[in-house]
């Protein structure tokens, strides 16, 4: 299942990419209401040591991502729509390898223009990842997987977009479905989803809950710029408060994004992700478990190409 569900995102990110203009070489995109982009990246690093005094280990890692966005405008009407494929890992040669990122995140915004830069929008986004997660390299217990959590996100609310790299979307009426689709970790009350019921001799007596359903608000702030020629910059920041439980404790998911490019094939991308959610239970190295702070940074170097039927504007 794992494997078809990547092939059809694949397969929607190159068709992205292909079914329209082969370059950028057009000032104006071949049909004016669609503007289609897809970039396509693969960084791989080796490291190898034979009698190296100062120690090390060999190892190769890679990281691949495709980022495919196809975003319509006409009159009134405004559809956006990307696609995010994150999956890298690292092998060291006498282990077995180990995942270092690992993300689907799927986003999709209808908008009605009410008045200049304000829309009446309507946003659907999910994310989940490919591969079973582990806390450590030492585990054999998995502490994540496909569809455990994968995270759906309906709202409908107001967007204000005064420019092409600003956006602002506030939803009184959002609602936030996770599902973990892993009767294991379901079963565990993972992510925030009712655990299983046990008798006095702890055997499972109900099945813990595998998708949990909240009403909230809902609030997202997208931002991006060429700061200079060669380097830009992507940010998004997401907020959501559940009405019916805790509302003061917020879940947020961050991403900031920066890109440097050395010439048409070659670049080097650096990413920051933040996430706290209320509902996540970590432990942390003296044994506390409770909600923390989520941080990740990535780091990589390597070839990218860039696919699209429009030609974009240099500031």
């Amino acid at each position: 299942m794992m494997n078809r569900i990547l092939t059809v995102l694949f397969i929607f990110s190159l068709t992205v990419g292909f079914t329209q203009s082969d370059s950028t070489k057009n000032e104006k995109p071949t049909n004016p209401n669609w503007k289609l982009k897809s970039i396509y990246s693969l960084n791989l690093t080796q490291s190898s040591f034979t009698n190296w005094a100062a120690g090390g280990r060999n190892n190769i890692s890679g990281l691949a991502f495709i980022n495919a966005q196809a975003n319509y405008k006409k009159d009134r009407l405004k559809w956006t729509n990307s696609v995010g494929l994150n999956l890298g890992g690292v092998q060291y040669f006498d282990e077995d390898i180990q995942k270092t990122d690992d993300v689907i995140d799927i986003q999709s915004t209808f908008s009605y223009e009410l008045k200049k830069s304000w829309y009446l929008s309507l946003l659907g986004g999910f994310r989940t990842q490919f591969l079973e997660g582990f806390a450590s390299a030492d585990d054999t217990i998995r502490s994540s997987g496909f569809m455990a959590p994968g995270y759906l996100n309906i709202s409908l609310g107001i967007e204000y977009i005064p420019n092409d790299n600003f956006k602002v979307m506030i939803s009184p009426l959002s609602g936030k479905f996770t599902f973990v689709q892993d009767q294991y970790l379901a079963n565990q009350g993972a992510f925030g989803v009712e655990p299983a019921v046990l008798n006095d001799l702890g055997q499972i007596e109900t099945l813990g809950e595998t998708y949990r359903a909240e009403l909230g608000s809902f609030v997202r702030i997208m931002y991006e710029k060429d700061l200079m020629e060669n380097i830009s910059l992507r940010s998004r920041v997401e907020f959501f408060s559940n009405y019916m439980e805790e509302p003061q404790n917020i879940d947020v998911n961050g991403e900031l994004i920066m890109d440097f490019k050395v010439n048409d094939w070659f670049s080097a991308s650096l990413q920051f992700n933040l996430i706290y959610d209320d509902d996540i239970q970590i432990e942390d190295r003296f044994g506390d478990v409770g909600p923390r702070t989520q941080f990740k940074q990535v780091l990589g170097l390597g070839i990218t190409y860039k696919i699209a039927n429009y030609k974009e504007k240099k500031e």
